[in-house]
């Protein structure tokens, strides 16, 4: 299984050129900015798949005692899933649209 890579610094390609973050500016007041919550949910997800995947390895050795809690973290990370894709699909049609606003 594939681990997900933090995410990290933007690249030059997100940089506006002329415009930069104040130097006095912190977080909002839940103290996390949206970077580290982006990262923080893409490691539960990737938590939820592999405890999907460990339940479903146990279930086909014989070692899982409740088969229905197998099924409810397989359909828990099927909709983990599901979700980040669609968030995905919308950031991305949101940006689309952004870039194809004409000034």
């Amino acid at each position: 299984m594939t681990v997900v890579p933090p995410v990290g610094a933007l690249g030059p390609e997100w940089q506006i050129p002329g415009i930069s973050a104040p130097a006095d500016a912190a977080p909002a007041a839940g103290g996390s900015s949206f970077g580290n919550v982006l990262t923080q949910q893409i490691g539960n997800l990737t938590d939820l798949q592999e405890g999907a995947a460990n339940a479903s390895q146990s279930l086909a050795n014989g070692t899982a005692t409740d088969v229905s809690s197998v099924v409810t973290a397989v359909e828990k990370a099927q909709l983990a899933m599901q979700l980040a894709g669609q968030i995905r699909t919308k950031g991305s049609e949101a940006i689309n649209d952004i870039f194809h606003t004409q000034i």
